[in-house]
């Protein structure tokens, strides 16, 4: 990504920000959203944003923060010399900026300290980032006034703080918490789920309390090939702690808890494993097919923090007389009520995906949701196959490439 001859534009300055304040794209307790606006092919007119740029500022999202939408909104531990205070409480805050480039009309930085002032009402701190050279004191004397970070941008790409923000605290909306949610060990990633049956992620904690190798028991009983699939997934519902480099895995309370149910069930942790064998390649609803493990798995998958806004919004669609709705009529009717965590948890994250279904303005472009292929494979596939086997829907998951959205349905088996 390189920033072409003369004044830096909007879109620049924003991706030589998300550089600097994000810039590894694989931390997995870090996530971040450029607005929508920024997905556009043609910045100002007659000239193209390079595709370089679009590249950095995705996966793009149209976030409300405050009394409007921040051009860029994450969650990441940022280093002591970008903000007065590392942290507040046990969790990364969430930062939001407000960049401003060349237009026309020179370089508005006022209006930009403002614009970032009022993501403070949500936010944990709030920056304007602006080519350097166009920040003057005054800029300076009003974001330290109000609380706002300031990073110059020179042409090169490089980012300095000249004003530091203090953290603050603020009240969690539902769009802060999808934010906070990706940028967690459960958020949805491409590699969040790449099994869809239950059963191999309650064995991971089973196999990793007995004595022995934890691949070698899951291959003896029989209970899945992919390991290491099957102890990433555990850690995404929450059942172990996968420290990779560090501590290796260690059982958190619900996986504690898994152990406590197949010993109390079967004697030992190597008599249920044995059970797991019976199960091998079986297709029937795990519910069904072993329905106390089957109801395990249910509170196991319903503790996953999406489980609880699906089955929730679910229930509420079908009071209002939507019986058996499509995944096009799902994602429509989730995204009106819970924007930025509908797209997260639904839309895979690469540039043309985003901007295929979405509008500068942040609304689904419903023809696109008709295609199977923008959907996140972990979510329509493995996440709705748990609920599925589970008891939780009617009906299983597809992957994206054979998914017909408008014919896959999202329906409780059991509504209340």
């Amino acid at each position: 990504m390189s920033s072409a001859a003369g004044p830096l534009t909007e879109p620049q300055v924003l991706a030589h920000t998300k550089r600097r304040l994000f810039p590894n794209e694989d931390e997995s307790t870090a996530y971040a959203v450029a607005d929508t606006q920024f997905a556009t092919a043609e910045w100002l007119p007659g000239q193209p944003v390079d595709p370089a740029i679009r590249e950095r500022l995705a996966p793009f999202n149209h976030v409300r923060i405050g009394g409007g939408y921040p051009d860029l909104v994450g969650v990441r531990t940022l280093e002591s010399d970008l903000l007065a205070v590392d942290r507040l409480g046990d969790d990364p805050p969430l930062i939001a900026i407000e960049a401003k480039g060349h237009a026309s009309g020179g370089v508005d930085t006022q209006r930009g300290i403002v614009q970032a002032y009022d993501r403070l009402h949500e936010a944990n701190a709030a920056y304007l980032a602006a080519p350097a050279a166009a920040i003057s004191e005054t800029d300076r004397t009003l974001a330290r006034e109000l609380n706002v970070g300031v990073l110059g941008v020179d042409t090169a790409g490089t980012v300095e703080a000249l004003e530091v923000p203090r953290v603050v605290g603020n009240r969690t909306t539902s769009e802060a918490t999808a934010l906070r949610f990706q940028a967690s060990v459960q958020g949805v990633a491409d590699a969040s789920f790449g099994l869809n049956h239950p059963k191999n992620y309650l064995g991971y904690p089973l196999a990793h309390y007995a004595a022995g190798e934890t691949e070698t028991l899951l291959s003896e009983y029989k209970v899945v090939s992919a390991v290491t699939a099957a102890r990433r997934g555990a850690a995404f519902l929450g059942l172990i702690e996968d420290r990779v480099g560090v501590e290796g895995v260690e059982l958190t309370s619900l996986g504690e808890e898994v152990v406590r149910f197949a010993k109390a069930r079967s004697g030992t942790v190597e008599a249920a494993l044995a059970e797991f064998e019976g199960w091998y390649r079986s297709s029937k609803r795990f519910v069904d097919l072993a329905p106390a493990w089957g109801r395990l798995a249910r509170r196991v998958v319903f503790a996953y923090p999406a489980t609880e806004l699906l089955v929730s919004e679910l229930q509420t669609m079908l009071e209002d007389g939507i019986t058996e709705p499509s995944l096009v009529d799902t994602v429509e009717y989730l995204h009106a009520l819970h924007p930025t965590f509908t797209v997260e948890l639904f839309m895979k994250g690469d540039d043309a995906v985003r901007s295929r279904v979405l509008t500068d303005g942040g609304d689904l472009r419903r023809s696109a949701l008709e295609d199977g292929t923008v959907y996140h494979s972990p979510t329509v596939f493995q996440l709705k196959a748990m609920l599925y086997h589970t008891g939780i829907l009617t009906d299983r998951g597809a992957e994206p490439h054979r998914l017909e959205p408008l014919e896959d349905v999202w329906a409780l088996r059991e509504p209340v």
